[in-house]
């Protein structure tokens, strides 16, 4: 990228700069809200939300799926992206318009203007999930950033430094909030803390999360 981040990007209310390269993009994504879920519902039928154990055996509090052309996978094996959905053999499902849609036009806004995702991991909360702090750095471009979509139940997340040790800041997310992050700030630690019990209109007593990555 040859251009400073964000430099053409009016900071206004609904705009939240979180450190070089990563921002958070309030309401965004509310309108399209509900045919994000619509989405969602179609592509867990075909590619069932499940919680997915780490290497080390942990069964993951965070149900998850995937479409796309790669669809990102834990078990003993480690983590990696993979073309096929390994419950079922079959290739993940295809992207849908709707969700490239979204993920591009919020980087082009967070001052991406090339992202061009292959991989959506649908993450789905209830009362009691959490992720701990982690780095993205299964994917093989890191030039790319990563976009992430909060839908339903409000959260807590938490983004921190270049190492686990740092501090990290406790940011609110809210139904159609998209955080952006890149650049520098590519592979900060970052995370959610506790998801709260609650009821949302659209998503009842759950948040979901899509977060799309160039994985290829």
């Amino acid at each position: 990228m040859t251009f400073d981040l964000f430099s053409d990007q009016p900071i206004n209310a609904t705009t939240e700069i979180l450190s070089e390269g990563a921002i958070v993009l309030r309401q965004f994504a509310t309108a399209q809200g509900p045919d994000l879920l619509k989405e969602i519902k179609q592509v867990t039928a075909a590619a069932p939300l499940r919680h997915m154990k780490t290497p080390g055996g942990h069964s993951m509090s965070v149900a998850m799926s995937c479409c796309g052309s790669w669809g990102w996978v834990t078990d003993a094996r480690g983590y990696r992206y993979q073309a096929d959905d390994p419950c079922f053999g079959a290739p993940w499902p295809s992207m849908p318009s709707v969700f490239d849609d979204l993920a591009k036009s919020a980087a082009f806004a967070a001052g991406y203007p090339y992202f061009t995702p292959d991989a959506c991991l649908i993450n789905c909360y209830e009362p009691g999930a959490k992720m701990g702090l982690h780095q993205d750095k299964n994917e093989r471009d890191f030039s790319q950033p990563i976009v992430s979509v909060s839908l339903g139940l409000p959260q807590v997340f938490q983004f921190g430094g270049l190492a686990r040790s740092e501090r990290a800041k406790n940011i609110p997310l809210s139904h159609g909030d998209v955080v952006v992050w890149g650049g520098p700030s590519r592979l900060r630690y970052h995370g959610v803390l506790t998801l709260k019990a609650g009821a949302h209109p659209l998503t009842g007593a759950c948040r979901y999360n899509l977060t799309f990555r160039c994985a290829r």
